[in-house]
């Protein structure tokens, strides 16, 4: 079975099996990606980095006297946005019996053996073959991290640094669908907060802060699995599974009632929220999660029609919204699994990038083969990356939406 071991990777850990190999886990990452990805972006010569900005005076009328002296003098201050750079650190250790038994296979079920007959074994190379999923995870990381970080600059190290992400930094263009529950408290598999969500309607829940549990994770959609009263609520994790035992825990998430689905509305509003604040422009980009991008087309099309999609094919049925004209631009239609599922997000491209603390001699992403103590390869693969997000105001989040 697919997954992971740690420590070093044996042939009895990490067994080799005949024929093609797949992967079972995306490894798209549609905002970094888009940003600059891991190649692109800027550098910084400290772990803390920053940006300027400026503003100017609203417009008015400023009508003068002839022959008067001149106006009192005015400037416009600049100002400053801290981000920091996080560091991203992975490490692969492979026994020297697995890099040389490239020709031994397993069964379920049975210890390593030696089988001549079948398809060759794909993965030559053991070691450089996890180095390179150790670097397709961290830019998996990266990328969750662009959107749902939460920035921490600590005193000493006895607490990791975290960079802000996109979510976080468009506090103040965030618009909720239904408001936030907030001191939620958890005991066993029960929520207990006022709320008015509903099982037999099929309403949903998200967390935003899991506080001590590790039974649920923030942003994914679980279902509401019994609401006996108004005051307390069970979830789970399918439709037909049982209530999850969350532990104890002071938890925090947006209610999704299954009426609250994104409208073209709801669009607009956030689109003229982002405007009116000074923002668009730049590349302005629509994000969604895969639900709220089906509710989306679906919205589109029942809003101006649905025969214009066919493009007067009749071999060609559905919709698919991928770019959208507004009266605040036109904005492509992005997909990315990071994003919160009850979220959608408008980010200006052109203010967004990756920024590398430069390591000397290293580089600003570098695997690293690391001192021999035993019988094995061991690799670590490194860097610490910040988001720049130029003008928080150009961009915004939309919270709360039933997908």
């Amino acid at each position: 079975m697919a997954g992971s071991v740690s420590g070093v990777g044996t042939t009895y850990g990490l067994p080799n099996y005949h024929g093609e190999l797949f992967a079972l886990s995306p490894a798209d990452t549609p905002l970094l990606s888009a940003a600059g990805g891991l190649t692109g972006g800027g550098q910084t010569d400290s772990a803390a980095f920053e940006w300027q900005t400026y503003d100017l005076r609203d417009a008015s009328s400023r009508p003068r006297l002839e022959g008067a002296d001149a106006p009192t003098a005015e400037e416009r201050v600049r100002g400053n946005i801290e981000n920091v750079c996080q560091i991203f650190h992975e490490a692969v250790a492979t026994s020297y019996t697995k890099a040389a038994a490239v020709g031994q296979y397993a069964t379920p079920g049975s210890a390593p053996f030696y089988s001549a007959g079948g398809s060759p074994n794909p993965v030559g190379n053991e070691h450089t073959w996890q180095v390179a999923q150790a670097v397709k995870q961290i830019a998996r990381d990266v990328n969750y991290c662009f959107w749902n970080g939460t920035k921490v600059k600590p005193e000493n190290n006895s607490t990791a640094r975290a960079t802000q992400g996109i979510i976080g930094a468009a506090s103040a263009n965030t618009i909720e669908k239904k408001a936030k529950l907030t001191s939620i408290s958890a005991a066993t598999d029960t929520l207990t907060v006022t709320h008015d969500l509903v099982a037999a309607d099929g309403d949903k829940f998200v967390f935003t802060d899991v506080g001590a549990s590790t039974a649920v994770v923030p942003g994914r959609i679980y279902y509401v699995a019994s609401n006996s009263t108004t005051a307390s609520f069970k979830v789970k994790a399918t439709p037909a599974g049982s209530a999850i035992t969350v532990g104890t825990a002071t938890m925090a998430g947006y209610p999704l009632k299954a009426a609250n689905t994104i409208t073209v509305d709801n669009v607009n509003t956030l689109l003229q929220q982002i405007f009116d604040a000074g923002g668009l422009g730049e590349n302005a980009t629509i994000f969604t999660s895969s639900g709220n991008k089906r509710r989306l087309s679906a919205a589109y099309a029942n809003e101006y029609g649905k025969a214009d999609a066919l493009a007067g094919s009749r071999n060609v049925g559905g919709v698919a919204v991928e770019t959208i004209i507004t009266d605040f631009g036109v904005l492509n239609v992005v997909i990315d699994r990071a994003l919160p599922g009850d979220a959608i997000s408008v980010v200006s491209l052109g203010q967004v990038r990756p920024v590398f603390l430069n390591i000397p001699g290293k580089g600003v992403l570098f695997e690293e083969e690391l001192a021999k103590t035993g019988a094995s390869d061991k690799t670590q693969i490194y860097g610490e990356i910040g988001l720049e997000y130029g003008n928080p105001l150009s961009h915004g989040v939309y919270r709360g939406l039933f997908s």
